[in-house]
């Protein structure tokens, strides 16, 4: 017991072997971590977000693999088929649930989570179902997709503000409601362009997103 205990403290799965009845021998396994796997957890928990592991193994197991990645929650002895029922547990809690998975096992809980994250070297159904797939196998473009995600997000904002402020102004000219006071009219060709400055005002800030570098992808940069 203290061997097997041993064993499943450092991260590996522990199985008994039995001859004729009697206690032989313990074989242990474990996966090896993802290159990066530390820094991808630590990219995502920069970013105010909340990470767990959800996994089959035993809890001792989950619990070191836990601490070598610097995960505080891990979910340990998860069927496959109640991977989906946690996440649906951590909706029904008010949060927003990313899922990250590679394997056959994980295709439910990809498709019940609020956005599936599939690695690209994973099983096919993991990538059918995913709504994002990571082409590369390293755990950190989970956070740089979604700082790319974030920056998209900012730039629609940001869209709909200069559209709805510059048309709120641009309308009442064009109707004529200055015109009592400023004796202002707009002629067609002029509200021709500023309907056209309106649409490249849009398009220009929307470029900028070219040159937009996620923060953890400049940080991989610097470590290469």
């Amino acid at each position: 017991e203290e061997r097997l205990q041993a064993l499943e403290d450092e991260g590996k799965t522990a199985m008994l072997v039995a001859v004729d009845g009697h206690l032989a021998g313990i074989v242990a396994c474990a996966d090896t971590l993802k290159p990066f796997a530390r820094e991808a957890v630590a990219a995502l928990r920069r970013m105010g977000l909340e990470v767990l592991m959800l996994t089959g193994d035993n809890r001792r197991t989950a619990a070191a693999i836990a601490r070598l990645v610097g995960i505080d929650r891990a979910l340990a002895e998860v069927l496959p088929e109640a991977k989906a029922e946690e996440v649906a547990r951590l909706q029904a809690e008010g949060s927003g649930v990313a899922m990250v998975g590679d394997g056959i096992n994980d295709a439910p809980a990809l498709a019940r989570a609020d956005v599936g994250i599939a690695i690209g070297s994973g099983t096919d159904v993991a990538k059918e179902t995913g709504h994002v797939i990571l082409i590369k196998d390293d755990p950190r473009d989970v956070a740089v997709a979604l700082q790319i995600a974030r920056a998209t997000m900012r730039k629609v904002k940001q869209n709909l503000f200069w559209a709805f402020a510059y048309n709120t102004l641009a309308i009442p000219v064009g109707a004529g409601l200055f015109y009592p006071v400023f004796k202002l009219v707009v002629s067609p060709e002029l509200a021709a362009l500023l309907m056209a400055v309106s649409s490249l005002t849009v398009t220009f800030n929307t470029l900028l997103l070219k040159g937009f570098v996620p923060p953890s992808k400049r940080a991989n940069q610097i470590r290469k």
